[in-house]
């Protein structure tokens, strides 16, 4: 790490919003030496508590995010917001921006709201948001409240980020409560119907509830504490295989009603989402989420880096479209050239080992 990133990174754990702001758009942008900047980061991570908020659009998830925002200074907490917003078809950023609509807590020094492009990514989420987090969490914060595009079976990446996701629905929602079936019960650890105020609410919890108990007789909301934990092998398959001896242990997740523009049942909100959070930690919930979200970066930044160099074998074989035609004049098929342009990097691998082996024996 060069002696800018050096003095970048010391600003940031001295506490410098403009380091942090800097440090994530450095992350964003994949600017040369932002690697080595979040290898370092990890050491003064692990503090805060990452809470992810989704929905359907129009289900108010920005008003609340402020509200909560708001709940937490008032407890004398810091709060650090990324929103993944639509990416610009014409930049590849933001659309929504610093999100004007996160009013009540502007000039709030200690809420830093940072928008991030979703760049098109399963579910909002790109790698570069989960490395935004880390860096908010060596700064300090002790709440990092992560809001998504929308809602939907492609969310389950907030999983991976997120040690307590929240799901909001709008009141009258009808067939969409159906449709949640699909994907949002193994991920909802809190369900929280906003604008509670109008009409249809009632029926939307009781239809939540009643989605809720079909879940646990079937084995799926049983799982829904755990679900950073199997969810993340990339098997969906093993959503909602929760011991049944362990049933009773797990969580159900609680249905909130809040009115966001009011403030109204933001403080219950809050006190559901403590607990959640207090059930990880007493359970060893944690514990095991961490380390499957570390395994999974793992894997992502070796497909990433995997991708990279099989590119470069591409590209001295002539490149892929050169390839391609090859194919179509039937000089050769697909698994052919894949064979070829795979066995250098198994040579080297293989290289490794045997060196690895060699020191080993000495």
């Amino acid at each position: 790490m060069d002696e800018a990133d050096e003095s970048l990174l010391e600003a940031l754990l001295a506490g410098e919003h403009r380091a942090l702001a800097r440090v994530i758009s450095k992350i964003e942008n994949r600017s040369p030496g932002y690697r080595d900047l979040v290898s370092e980061l990890y050491a003064h991570t692990g503090n805060a508590d990452v809470i992810g908020i989704t929905g359907s659009p129009g289900a108010g998830k920005s008003t609340l995010v402020d509200k909560l925002a708001e709940a937490y200074r008032e407890r004398g907490e810091t709060v650090g917001v990324i929103a993944i917003d639509p990416s610009s078809p014409f930049t590849g950023g933001a659309v929504l921006g610093d999100r004007i609509r996160m009013a009540s807590t502007v000039g709030d020094m200690d809420v830093f709201v940072r928008s991030m492009s979703a760049r098109g990514t399963l579910g909002g989420l790109s790698t570069a948001t989960a490395d935004a987090v880390k860096a908010m969490d060596a700064f300090g914060k002790d709440k990092i409240i992560i809001e998504t595009v929308g809602a939907g079976q492609n969310e389950i990446d907030i999983v991976r980020t997120a040690d307590t996701v929240a799901v909001l629905v709008p009141p009258g929602s009808g067939d969409d409560i159906q449709t949640l079936k699909a994907g949002i019960l193994e991920i909802a650890d809190v369900f929280v119907v906003n604008k509670a105020d109008r009409e249809g609410a009632d029926r939307t919890v009781q239809e939540l509830r009643e989605m809720v108990h079909l879940g646990e007789e079937s084995g799926l909301a049983g799982s829904a504490g755990h679900h950073g934990v199997d969810a993340m092998d990339g098997d969906d398959s093993s959503w909602g295989d929760a011991d049944e001896s362990d049933a009773e242990d797990d969580w159900t997740p609680p249905i909130v009603e809040t009115v966001a523009t009011k403030g109204t049942g933001v403080d219950t909100f809050i006190d559901e989402l403590a607990n959640h959070r207090t059930y990880l930690v007493d359970s060893g919930t944690h514990a095991e989420k961490v380390r499957q979200r570390y395994a999974e970066e793992i894997r992502t930044l070796l497909r990433e880096d995997v991708h990279a160099l099989l590119e470069d074998e591409l590209a001295d074989s002539g490149g892929i479209d050169e390839l391609a035609e090859a194919v179509r004049q039937g000089e050769t098929d697909p698994y052919s050239i894949a064979t070829d342009v795979l066995a250098p990097v198994e040579a080297c691998v293989e290289n490794l080992a045997a060196d690895a082996d060699d020191s080993s024996a000495e």
